[in-house]
């Protein structure tokens, strides 16, 4: 395994992470995601991601008791938490949002389902239009000022709202966001290399980017449409369909199409290629993988062998294959 900062912190993340979005309380049980967090941990990862939403807190509750169940040692690994959405399956309005109330009471949830006594990463999971972000960072810097959270960030934030965070911790003298969490792959860009771009030198921002295979769509899984027993197929998953595929559905997936084609070519696992595309950004301080079995995260975590396997050429190759 590779470790990589979170931005211009201390923090060193193995540079492959492993996340529960999806898959820990819905897809995955109880012993297959002991079996996860037990292979992974195995190979050198050690940032588990989580948040509220997922499967209203259960996801949580898995990692907490599966962690504490392999008995890691706490300062070995990095847990996260994210706050927006709420953990309720219908949350009311305190419980959900970026107010004071809700981002310290959701730690305090998070900190209880995950079996510790601080967040390492908290993130705020989307911005909040009904909450100044001066009342955020005046919450996340309390929590940091308590030992209850260690660093915090930002996940699909604008630049324009991660500068204004950061302008207001300078001003009062606060932590600032540490770290954002954007999707990030060949088929998503613009946002990590354009919209961030001036950030990662101005403010020392970190990246712990999701989605590398674009659920699944990069792997070749979906080259043939979107069957009912996969996951972008299954009842309930209209949304993950929607963000994934959009409205140029065809498009996207002669893409997927175009680039699990020239990765035969070479020889390589789709998959691994599209993690390892990820991994060359100097940028991204970690990719989260996603698995609902260890044999699939292990084939996953053979992309760090490849980062430096081809030329500039070969990866604009794929690049192109996937529509640049």
């Amino acid at each position: 395994m590779q470790y990589r900062r979170l931005g211009s912190s201390g923090l060193q993340l193995s540079a492959l992470s492993f996340g529960a979005w999806v898959t820990f309380g819905n897809q995955v049980g109880r012993s297959e995601a002991r079996n996860l967090i037990a292979t992974a941990w195995d190979h050198g990862v050690n940032f588990f991601d989580n948040a509220e939403a997922y499967a209203n807190g259960e996801a949580e509750r898995v990692m907490g008791d599966v962690i504490a169940d392999l008995r890691l040692p706490r300062d070995g690994y990095c847990v996260s938490s994210k706050v927006f959405f709420g953990s309720a399956d219908k949350p009311g309005p305190t419980q959900r949002g970026l107010s004071r109330k809700h981002v310290t009471e959701a730690c305090h949830a998070a900190l209880k389902r995950l079996r510790v006594d601080h967040l390492d990463l908290y993130f705020c999971h989307r911005p909040d239009p009904d909450t100044p972000i001066a009342e955020t960072v005046g919450a996340m810097d309390a929590l940091i000022r308590q030992g209850k959270v260690l660093y915090w960030g930002t996940s699909e934030w604008s630049a324009a709202q991660i500068r204004e965070a950061a302008r207001i911790a300078r001003d009062r003298h606060l932590h600032p966001p540490t770290m954002e969490q954007p999707q990030y792959n060949l088929l998503h860009r613009s946002r990590v290399e354009l919209e961030y771009a001036p950030l990662y030198a101005e403010l020392g921002l970190g990246t712990t980017t999701w989605s590398p295979l674009a659920s699944g769509l990069l792997t070749g899984k979906y080259n043939e449409g979107v069957a009912a027993d996969t996951r972008l197929g299954q009842e309930g998953n209209a949304w993950l369909q929607r963000l994934v595929l959009g409205e140029q559905k065809e498009q996207r997936i002669e893409k997927a199409r175009r680039f699990s084609a020239l990765a035969a070519q070479l020889g390589e696992a789709p998959s691994q290629l599209a993690i390892a595309w990820c991994l060359r950004n100097p940028h991204v301080s970690t990719v989260m993988l996603g698995a609902s079995n260890p044999a699939q995260l292990i084939e996953n975590l053979g992309a760090l062998e490849l980062v430096q396997r081809y030329d500039e050429g070969t990866w604009a190759r794929l690049e192109a294959a996937a529509g640049k």
